[in-house]
């Protein structure tokens, strides 16, 4: 056991170790200090860090995107890490801009002004050739997603082609649709529209167009060469196959070897009402007259052709649309009271049309009919079976 201390020793001991040290610190330990010391503003070294991070982007690749590529898109995923434009470097064609990467300040007004890729700056710094079009990589406006890409719209001019030859020129929307290269549902939809915008303009009503110029400005876009009479380029497929309910389900038919099967025997082995494919499609035009060239006929046999199947279409669906007219004034009772301005008419329905159910042409259909599923006492359970 250590000797203890005399009592005198250990009061002047303690006192010793109460006085104050002297202060004497070198500058080096004095920063480290101030470094451990809480700071005055509450913001972590993280978020500063990713705030460098942030304007190191906005000032490198983020930089492509505050002046958008004239003509083309400009989404995230056709840049690389560095802001290269990448089919611009596959190609050869286009100088990339160049920034600093280790630029961290905030961005003012004159920097940005400064730092803007001018039109003169996209050249090819060898033979100034034109930015190369875009790829399926490049019309992916979200990286995450590869399964979405941005589908080409239809510009102005193109709009205005398609309107005039409807409107003006008289054209069937079945044959714009094939010239075009356009679906006969779009082209419907474009003739609506701009008839509207005719309306509206007619009226005064304002028109949203710089907001339609910056959407057209963001997405890629199919525009009309009026110098070669035809689109660009191929806008979309006019001719797909629409599905339908009875091609859903899987049959086997037994058939013999020796028998033909066409496609008007497929039709009729899952519905018997089924058109077969060939019918059953936006343009059979397009069918035969490709059927036409096979057989070896000359350009203007085929367009004759062509002209004589339009017209006898115009005449079916003339003649179709007056036996409709008229079915529906034999339909309608029509009666004019004695000194009345008005016309009353009546029409017979019937609201039970098909068994069990109520059928849309029934009194109350607009209005909305409520399911039976949820009903009491009533059979859910199929009661037949449909032959196959």
């Amino acid at each position: 056991m250590p000797p203890r201390l005399p009592r005198a020793a250990a009061a002047h001991t303690s006192y010793q170790t109460q006085l104050p040290q002297p202060l004497l610190r070198c500058a080096q330990c004095l920063h480290k200090s101030r470094q451990q010391q809480q700071p005055f503003s509450s913001t972590s070294p993280h978020s500063t860090r990713l705030r460098r991070t942030m304007f190191k982007w906005l000032n490198g690749p983020g930089a492509n995107f505050k002046n958008p590529l004239p003509g083309s898109t400009n989404y995230l995923n056709a840049y690389d890490s560095q802001g290269q434009l990448i089919r611009a470097m596959e190609d050869g064609s286009i100088g990339g801009r160049k920034y600093n990467q280790n630029d961290t300040t905030p961005p003012n007004a004159t920097d940005d002004e400064a730092d803007m890729p001018s039109k003169s700056e996209m050249v090819n710094l060898k033979g100034n050739k034109p930015l190369p079009p875009e790829t399926l990589d490049d019309l992916l406006p979200f990286p995450l997603n590869r399964q979405f890409r941005s589908a080409p719209v239809l510009s102005e001019e193109f709009k205005d082609e398609i309107y005039q030859r409807v409107v003006t020129q008289g054209h069937p929307v079945r044959r714009v649709s094939s010239e075009m290269n356009v679906e006969m549902r779009r082209v419907g939809a474009v003739v609506r529209l701009k008839a509207l915008e005719k309306q509206w303009e007619e009226q005064g009503k304002t028109l949203a167009l710089p907001y339609a110029n910056a959407i057209l400005a963001m997405l890629p876009v199919t525009h009309y060469d009026r110098a070669q009479g035809r689109p660009r380029r191929i806008h979309e497929s006019i001719n797909d196959l629409p599905v339908h309910t009875s091609t859903l389900r899987q049959l086997f038919l037994p058939a013999p070897e020796s028998r033909h099967f066409t496609r008007q025997d497929a039709a009729r082995a899952l519905d018997p009402g089924l058109l077969p494919a060939d019918a059953r499609v936006p343009h059979p035009e397009l069918i035969a007259a490709a059927r036409d060239r096979a057989t070896g006929m000359g350009n203007t046999e085929r367009r004759q052709k062509m002209a004589e199947r339009e017209e006898r279409e115009k005449e079916v669906l003339k003649k179709r649309k007056e036996k409709s007219r008229a079915r529906e004034e034999k339909a309608v009772t029509k009666v004019v009271p004695v000194g009345g301005r008005w016309e009353f008419r009546f029409r017979d329905v019937k609201a039970d049309v098909v068994e069990g159910e109520r059928d849309r042409r029934g009194i109350g259909s607009r209005y909305g009919v409520p399911p039976q599923d949820r009903k009491k006492g009533v059979v859910k359970i199929p009661k037949r079976v449909v032959p196959v």
